[in-house]
């Protein structure tokens, strides 16, 4: 291979979500020769559960790119179609599965990874909502090394961008998004080169972004607001804060897509409305306060407040908990 920094390589792709496939559609504009693109098998989707391609998958055939979809890499057929598309490098971003050491070995330059933190900070499946959820100042990009650790390898380049205070997991995706490709173009180059450097994570450092589920969405009004304001925000798109509350014994599910924190002194107990206008309601949190401001009542669309409260004012008045039934008066000290 020569020095040349124009010098191309030939690149095995494997990612699945449209946050892969969009940095699959730079690396296909570069100057880069994309050889092959592995994503999983269909799987069904929608009402019908027909099957349904991926991001990349769709556009490694618009591209009239190989795909590649095996259940794993077990076989030795599957990593014999590896060794065959002779790669210098397999890029890897959102793939989804594991790829045992003989994979990692293959190409000439190994597999590096696309990863969507600062490493070693939040490594694994939900690095944005994680350092969202966690009230991070920054998140970004790293470009590492694969190795059979989760997310342990060499980091080879890092970008990073910061976490502003309207941010939701939707926008530091769409920021993570556009980084991404231009940090993994940089790195192409530098190891087209053959003169890049990697650094080892320093493993001391290192927080686990444990996979998202539904039950961590369930808002806990005994936190204080600012923590309650940032996990409604991590969890959007998916899986959406909410709240249980008891109209006369029906338990009624309300997701919570938009909240702001209120600087107020109180001492009601956690879970009561403070007070209702078209703003927002204000709930009572731990030495805090927040205004939910737009809802999702059960089997209707979102909402801002002032339209829910044209039909469900009942629902929500002050002094009301919007755990239950009205709490005795409670002070906190």
């Amino acid at each position: 291979m020569s020095n040349d920094l124009t010098q191309p390589l030939n690149i095995i792709f494997a990612g699945t979500p449209d946050f892969a496939a969009q940095h699959l559609a730079a690396l296909i504009q570069s100057q880069h020769n994309v050889v092959a693109v592995y994503c999983p098998p269909d799987k069904p989707a929608g009402r019908g559960k027909k099957l349904t391609a991926c991001a990349t998958k769709l556009l490694a055939l618009e591209n009239d790119i190989p795909v590649q979809q095996p259940e794993n890499f077990k076989s030795l057929e599957s990593q014999l179609n590896v060794t065959a598309y002779q790669a210098d490098v397999m890029v890897v971003v959102a793939y989804g599965l594991l790829l045992p050491t003989v994979i990692l070995e293959t190409p000439r330059l190994g597999c590096i990874n696309v990863h969507g933190s600062i490493l070693p900070k939040w490594r694994g499946a939900a690095p944005i909502q994680r350092a969202l959820e966690a009230g991070d100042a920054i998140t970004g990009v790293t470009i590492m090394q694969m190795d059979k650790g989760l997310d342990t390898g060499d980091m080879i380049l890092t970008a990073t961008c910061d976490i502003t205070s309207n941010d939701t997991s939707a926008s530091l995706y769409t920021k993570l998004a556009a980084l991404g490709p231009t940090a993994l173009l940089e790195t192409l180059t530098l190891m087209a080169s053959g003169e890049y450097k990697r650094e080892p994570q320093d493993n001391t450092l290192a927080t686990h972004a444990a996979k998202l589920d539904k039950a961590d969405a369930e808002l806990n009004w005994q936190q204080p607001a600012l923590v309650l304001d940032r996990k409604i925000r991590a969890y959007i798109p998916w899986p959406v804060a909410q709240f249980t509350f008891n109209e006369n014994g029906t338990e009624h599910r309300i997701r919570v897509l938009q909240a702001s924190v209120v600087a107020l002194e109180h001492k009601q107990a956690p879970g009561t409305i403070i007070s209702v206008d078209k703003q927002g309601i204000v709930v009572a949190t731990h030495n805090s306060a927040l205004r939910l401001e737009t809802l999702q009542l059960p089997g209707k669309k979102a909402l801002a407040v002032a339209d829910i409260l044209n039909g469900k004012a009942e629902w929500f008045t002050k002094g009301q908990s919007i755990n239950g039934p009205t709490p005795p008066q409670q002070e906190l000290t």
